[in-house]
């Protein structure tokens, strides 16, 4: 199978002109290091079978030596000896040249309060699964970037995505891997990666022994309130239901480990303080890295998910979610969601770089979309509202959103008589 472009790419590339070392972080099996390889002109594998113990060993007399090598050297799963973190960053500092190191990570080292700060030497990617866009679903006939530049006119475009179909992609997800099995085959990989992490990555990353089944245990009560901001205790007494009670300290360690591991993917809260005298509920939005970690926990079918209009819909939710995190990536900018206690709630607030925001709900079916463009007129209104006052009290006011949009599981593009953008994900691109 041919190698399919990821936008990380020319990020990778743009960030190798400006700093020493390129430091990718992201799961396992989300393609880090094929697309470091395109880069490199020297190579090595920390987690080779055969060389892991030697590369260990090595470190420990020579450290040094194992940064030979041709230039741009890639360090494949450098967290495997910590240590190397330190020389890259020394030897960068020696030589003051860009583009010498690329380093690849699943997991962040448990002794990362030794390891000298980066800064100035080296950039940061994060790197998720594969978009829709990038795994050839989606067309791309409808860019976030111009969406964010008001260049585009959404009127018409149509996605090649139908429900059932969407159901296969949200339970395969964007794993590289997937893409070169038939369709059968192609559900098992996020069924194996949850084998593996559990089994094996979960007390691998620190060198402590933790049970597979609760890990897995963990993953399903989590999946059960992915893309909602409900609380840990919830989890925990889905747990407890589960017959597997838990202490709060232990549930909290398999957290911070799945987190450390890049599985879990939560998105912080927007707190714009357009209401007053209101409560914001500041706690994170529940997201998986890809939903097909969150639908193989559950061991959820398409076919089930399709029948389930309602799991399927925060399924999706979180689908939107890694897409478009992975296009404001490129372009520049986060992710933030908004609730408050009035239950008001924007989905998502793309924040980009250069100050611009746009408000975004996200429904799976065109039946939704109407109560998802109220929200959104709701809280624009909040925010006009809450202006006029600070013009009466002569204080600087907010930026209003620059645009308005739901992004949903439907089949075709348009704008509605409020200007609200209503936008397939299988159009979307960065």
């Amino acid at each position: 199978m041919a190698y399919l472009n990821r936008i990380i790419d020319e990020i990778i590339e743009e960030k190798m002109k400006s700093m020493g070392c390129v430091v990718i972080e992201g799961p396992k099996w989300c393609g880090k290091t094929t697309s470091a390889k395109r880069f490199a002109k020297s190579i090595i594998e920390f987690q080779h079978p055969e060389n892991q113990a030697r590369y260990v060993e090595l470190a420990k007399h020579s450290i040094m030596k194992l940064l030979e090598g041709e230039k741009p050297r890639l360090i494949d799963e450098w967290q495997v000896i910590p240590d190397i973190w330190n020389a890259a960053r020394y030897d960068v500092d020696e030589k003051q040249k860009q583009g010498l190191y690329l380093l690849t990570g699943s997991a962040t080292p448990t002794d990362e309060d030794r390891l000298h700060s980066g800064i100035g030497r080296m950039a940061f990617i994060s790197m998720k699964p594969m978009s829709l866009y990038e795994s050839g679903e989606s067309n791309g006939t409808i860019s976030l970037k111009d969406i964010r530049d008001g260049n585009v006119k959404i009127d018409g475009q149509q996605s090649n995505i139908d429900y059932e179909e969407m159901a296969y992609l949200v339970c395969r997800g964007g794993w590289p891997g997937a893409l070169k099995l038939d369709r059968k085959s192609s559900l098992n990989v996020p069924k194996d990666y949850i084998k593996a992490l559990c089994e094996h990555d979960i007390s691998k990353v620190d060198k402590k022994t933790r049970n597979p089944k609760l890990a897995k245990q963990i993953l399903k009560s989590y999946a059960r309130v992915v893309s909602t901001i409900e609380s840990d205790t919830t989890i925990l007494t889905d747990l407890e239901l589960s017959g597997n009670k838990v202490s709060k300290t232990a549930f909290y360690d398999y957290i911070k480990v799945l987190k450390r591991l890049y599985v879990l993917d939560e998105i912080d809260s927007w707190n714009p303080n357009i209401r007053s005298k209101t409560t914001i509920r500041t706690s994170p939005k529940k997201s998986f890295v890809d939903p097909s970690i969150a639908c193989a926990a559950l061991e959820c079918s398409p076919e089930e998910l399709a029948l389930d209009p309602h799991t399927f819909g925060f399924m999706f939710e979180n689908l939107v979610a890694r897409d478009l995190s992975v296009y404001i990536d490129k372009i520049g900018g986060y992710l933030r969601h908004y609730r408050d206690r009035f239950d008001l709630e924007c989905d998502h607030v793309i924040h980009f770089d250069n100050g611009k925001y746009g408000l975004v709900q996200t429904k799976l079916g065109y039946s939704g979309v109407e109560d998802a463009c109220n929200k959104l007129k709701e809280m624009n209104n909040l925010i006009k509202e809450k202006n006029k006052e600070l013009e009466m009290k002569k204080k600087k006011t907010m930026r209003e959103p620059d645009f308005l949009m739901v992004v949903y599981g439907g089949d075709m593009a348009y704008t509605t008589n409020d200007g609200i953008l209503v936008v397939p994900i299988g159009c979307l691109k960065d």
